[in-house]
């Protein structure tokens, strides 16, 4: 990792440590961030999103391990899941926990992806909890691919900009989403 990137993963994480919000890239597509255990911080991505909190939002971890912190029982086949998938991948689960309860969907449960991509992953890593990842749009705009794509509403309500991977004009698309019910059933949500 250079120094540079080391950074911006410092300076995000104090953003975020203080309840705000900072728009990053993900291992998908570029993010609105913060604490996923603040409800406050929570509230505040609703609230630039102009979006009801009870869409749930998804969070980031940066290993399978923590999944189980976050989840009160994990389905043994999440863990297959997460093992073979070669695409980012969100799981949504039931019985979520150690999370801001107004991040939940209305029956408790949370999407959460293990990102591989190196910033996110990295930044993950060092803010030691879980981080928020929406699309960087108000609700019902369309998703930016990229940074370029970002509208200046969004760029301007945020508390900071993650200045690595500005410039990449590689169009990426949203994560695979798949539900997981208690007993292990699996629905597909989006390819």
């Amino acid at each position: 990792m250079t120094k540079a990137m080391m950074d911006e993963i410092k300076k995000a994480c104090e953003v975020m440590r203080q309840g705000g919000l900072i728009l990053y890239p993900t291992d998908t597509v570029w993010g609105i961030g913060c604490d996923a255990t603040n409800e406050e911080a929570v509230r505040k991505v609703y609230a630039l999103k102009q979006r009801e909190d009870s869409k749930a939002m998804l969070v980031l971890v940066d290993n399978a391990v923590k999944v189980d912190f976050y989840v009160k029982e994990v389905p043994p086949v999440a863990w297959d899941l997460l093992e073979v998938a070669t695409n980012p991948l969100t799981i949504i689960y039931s019985s979520a926990r150690n999370l801001a309860p107004n991040l939940l969907a209305e029956d408790g449960s949370v999407g959460i992806r293990v990102t591989e991509e190196e910033f996110s992953k990295q930044l993950c890593f060092h803010f030691r909890r879980a981080i928020v990842s929406t699309s960087a749009n108000i609700s019902g705009e369309p998703s930016p691919r990229n940074f370029a794509e970002i509208s200046e509403e969004v760029k301007k309500a945020v508390d900071y900009i993650v200045n690595y991977r500005q410039n990449d004009k590689q169009k990426r698309k949203p994560s695979s989403i798949i539900k997981l019910g208690p007993t292990g059933e699996i629905k597909i949500i989006r390819q």
